[in-house]
Parts: structure tokens; sequence; C-alpha cells
């Protein structure tokens, strides 16, 4: 019998994050202060973050050690298996190998658990209490909760309010790990209200979540704000993942995948699974391993969005930002991939996909639920809205494989389960379901508000 599953032993748990700056040839651009429009310094990032994670944030060197409780949390559902996707092989009929990364096994149902468990631990080694954020679909939102739960830290959730009334279980599964949760916009903070001032019935916008928990988090001296994507220090947490993927390649005896693919939001699941393929074009040339990006068409920073600086919020309170982006004030349509609904890429992916080793495709609403839904009867999992990007992503590699007839191996990250995602799929099947495609015009109208802030040059 042919193995399914690759599976690592808990010893096998990395030790250490692997942290991709230590090896890009040329140095990001900095982050800019809001105001001064200098770059960041540790004091600016003082008031939401601990020292920790802000070391990390900034960090050049190659490998950051993994704390031994941080560590043995992850045990809990780390290292998760790989599969050989067998019989979705069979059912494109293509000569590639296709193995998938399974983080749907962490207790949250995603890899977000990664960063949350390792942000949970370091805001309670520096004395804080409590820590707000915002969520999209729910996922981060989960899994927070369930990580300061497990370091007895209070968890305040502002969730997008189209995700909030589209995923009502989501909601309980925060508050059954002991998180609150919020609609935004919400009537608790002044970005809320004003924003609920000017359309009383907004879906929301991760933007604009960003704003209220940074706001929440900067009114209390118990409180720091947790991100779920985009930095760097998140980024890095999530390289747990992509370093077992590599080790269970070996052990499948595949050398290297010769294609990467991951789904792309705001960067995290991306960069954790990619991350460490990529320092092997950086180290060895391996210059013949693609990486690709899947990202919705509804929501396509990184194909269609200007690399500049921007906001991470609607509001304008965090750094600015070098990344791709569609500008902070876009507002994008209610789809069901909400973990994907963000207005700017990570700095870290925007600059990977700046110097020409990665490339992106966005696709549409439809084509990917058709793939997921190709995906959980082949392979019996049930995928989230935002890990059918990949799994589209991935089935267009093999079936350009079936035409060419090479035996390539494709890899990607499935991030997360579709379990309280039902009702996107009932609504697929009753035929309910829209694309979406931005356009240029929205682009540019969105892009207004960028004007005046720092050029890319200085």
């Amino acid at each position: 019998m042919y193995a399914t599953k690759i599976t690592l032993d808990e010893s096998e748990i990395p030790e250490a994050w692997y942290n991709i700056q230590a090896d890009f040839p040329n140095p990001m651009p900095p982050p800019l202060h809001p105001g001064t429009h200098e770059p960041v310094g540790p004091q600016d990032l003082a008031p939401l973050f601990p020292m920790a994670l802000i070391e990390q944030e900034v960090s050049q060197e190659r490998w950051i050690d993994i704390p031994d409780e941080v560590r043995s949390l992850l045990a809990l559902w780390r290292p998760s298996p790989l599969y050989r996707a067998r019989r979705l092989e069979k059912a494109l009929g293509t000569p590639a190998r296709i193995y998938y990364k399974w983080e749907g096994v962490s207790p949250s149902g995603s890899h977000k658990t990664n960063t949350a468990v390792a942000q949970a631990y370091y805001n309670k080694q520096e004395g804080i209490k409590r820590i707000a954020t915002e969520t999209g679909a729910g996922q981060w939102g989960t899994a927070l909760s369930f990580a300061c739960g497990q370091f007895d830290l209070e968890c305040q959730v502002y969730m997008v309010r189209v995700s909030y009334d589209q995923k009502p279980y989501r909601k309980a599964v925060m508050e059954l790990y002991g998180g609150k949760v919020l609609p935004s916009p919400s009537d608790q903070t002044e970005t809320g209200r004003s924003i609920l001032a000017a359309d009383p019935d907004s879906p929301g916008s991760l933007g604009i979540a960003i704003s209220e928990a940074i706001e929440d988090a900067l009114s209390r001296e118990d409180t720091h704000y947790a991100l779920g994507s985009v930095l760097n220090h998140v980024l890095l947490h999530q390289t747990v993942i992509g370093l077992e993927a590599e080790k269970q390649l070996q052990k499948a005896g595949e050398a290297l995948p010769d294609v990467v693919v991951g789904c792309f939001g705001g960067g995290s699941n991306f960069a954790g699974f990619a991350f460490p393929f990529l320092r092997h074009r950086y180290h060895h040339d391996k210059d013949e391993i693609r990486i690709v990006a899947c990202e919705p068409a509804s929501c396509p920073t990184l194909t269609k969005g200007e690399y500049r600086y921007d906001f991470g919020d609607t509001a304008g309170m965090t750094p600015l930002m070098p990344m791709h982006t569609l500008g902070h004030n876009f507002v994008p349509a209610p789809v069901h991939a909400g973990g994907l609904r963000y207005h700017g890429a990570a700095p870290l992916v925007s600059h990977v996909l700046n110097s020409g080793h990665m490339q992106a495709k966005a696709y549409q609403q439809l084509e990917c639920f058709e793939a997921g839904v190709q995906f959980a009867r082949t392979e019996g999992i049930v995928p989230a809205p935002e890990a059918t990007h990949v799994i589209k992503g991935a089935v267009d590699e093999a079936l350009r494989c079936k035409e060419t007839g090479d035996e390539e191996v494709i890899a990607f990250n499935l991030c997360g389960h579709g379990h309280f995602d039902m009702a996107a799929y009932a609504a697929y099947f009753a035929g309910n379901l829209q694309g979406h495609e931005f356009t240029r015009q929205m682009l540019d109208e969105n892009l207004k508000a960028l004007e005046g802030l720092p050029s890319m040059a200085g």
C-alpha cells in the first residue's frame, strides 16, 4: 500500500523559526512613523507589542529559537501531517505528484494558532493582562482566544461585520475559548462610531477592525494589540509549517518541490509555507522552484495593488508599511473568503514579489469553490473558503503538467477546515454566489487617499 500520510515525531517540531530577512540580497525599506515619516523605532511600537516581538520584527538573525513553553504547546497539534493527494491526482489525470500540508488539525482549525500561541506567551512574559485584536473570517480570533486562555489572558476580538453575520458559529467558538467578540465597526470605539455615522450599514473591513483593536489597546495600560498576519514576527512564527514540510517531503523521497503554492490574504499562511523553500533559491540557486501566491480576484492585492507606503489600517494609526496595497480605505466585496479580504500585503512578501522571486495569481470565488468541492470529494477534507484558492492554484498547476507530461512535485499548504463555513457551500450549491471583479477605477479611487505619503524612494 502506498503511503498517504507522511508524519513526523513530536521531537521533530522545529526548534527555531526561520527569518527570511537574513537572506535578502537587498534589505527591505523600513516602516515609517505615521506622523514624522521617519523610520519606526522600538519605542514607537512598545505601546502595542512586547519587546520580544519588537526584537523579532527587526531581527536579521537567520534562526530565532522557539521557547520551550511555546514548543510544548505547539505539540498539541504539531507536527501537522503532510498528505500525498493521490485521489486528486487520479481525478485530474495528472502525472504531477501533489502534496498538501494539513493545518486544520490545530485546536482552532487553522494555521493561525502557530503565531497566536507565541504572541500570547510573549505578552504574558511582559505582564500584559489583556489582548485586543481583529479578525476577518474568525480563524485568527478563534486562534488567539484559544491561546489567551492557555496563558490566562483576556481576549477582545473585533470581527468584521459581514463575517460576523455570515459565520455566527465562529463567534460561538471564540466565546467557548473565552474570547469576547464585537462586530466591527462597533459603537465601542471612536473609529467604529465615525464609520457607522457615515454608513450605518457598513459591512466592515479588516482595516477598520484593526483600527478599532489598536484604539482599544492604546486606551488601556494592561492591554496590548496582536495581529494575525502581515507583520514580520507573525510570518516568522508560521515558518514551522514549511520547515516541517521540507522534512516530510524528504521522508517521502522527494528532494525539493518544483512548485510551491499558497493562498494569500495578508501573507502569514503563504509565507509560513513558502519562505523555508524560498531560502533554497537564495542559498543554492534553486531558481527552478516556482513560488506562487493565490489570491481572490475581488481583493487582488499582489496582482493589481501598487507597491508603495500605506497604512495597515483604515484610520491611519499604524506605521506606514512598504507593501503592495489597494489603498487603506478599500472595503472589499462580501465574498466568503473573509480571511483574504485585506487591502495590503505583508511587507516581507511584497519585497519578495517586487524582487522577482515569486509570482501571484488571482482567482474568482466560483472557480475556487468548484476546486474546493472537487478536493472534498476526492481527499475527504472540507476546506475553508480561503483555502480553496490554493487548491485552485494547485489544480491549475497539475493540469498544466497533464498537458506537458511533466512529472513535477506540487506542494501547498491547506491552511484550515471549512466546518464553520457550510452556509457558504450551501449558497454555492444553490447558485447564490457571485463573482466580484476589482477594477482599475476602484484602485485609482482608493489610492487618492495615499496622496502626500512618502514614496518608496523616500
